[in-house]
């Protein structure tokens, strides 16, 4: 009889998937990821989802909307376009920025009103894609 892989089991929205990456970070990061994953969801819709892509937790509607993840000593908010990095670039001039990626310390969360900007934005950039 086969055994099931590892990850090939799946919520239904891939919330368990993503409390399964967090549970294996260590803290502080942990603590600071739960932040920004709090604040993204109570900034996106109610049908959007969340999922593992590129090994790491994200984010969903109508299409990839955005990404978070710890690595040793720094945690990572991708918002997948470029344009939104620039548009708040003043916002994130504290931060070290590069293409597709906001690096912030990992006991230092971003702001939630920089994180519900962020997703607003990439949202608003999502819904007109679909418009077309």
């Amino acid at each position: 009889m086969p055994t099931k892989r590892a990850g090939s089991t799946k919520s239904i929205d891939g919330s368990k998937d993503v409390d399964k990456y967090l549970a294996a970070v260590s803290e502080p990061a942990r603590s600071t990821l739960n932040t920004i994953r709090a604040t993204i969801r109570s900034a996106v819709p109610p049908e959007a989802t969340e999922g593992i892509s590129y090994g790491i937790p994200m984010f969903k509607y109508k299409g990839s909307l955005v990404w978070f993840a710890a690595f040793s000593k720094h945690c990572s908010f991708f918002p997948g376009s470029l344009a939104v990095i620039a548009a708040f670039k003043n916002e994130l001039k504290d931060c070290q920025t590069s293409k597709g990626t906001i690096r912030f310390p990992v006991d230092k969360p971003l702001s939630t009103t920089l994180v519900r900007k962020l997703v607003k934005a990439r949202i608003a950039e999502n819904e007109r894609k679909t418009m077309r």
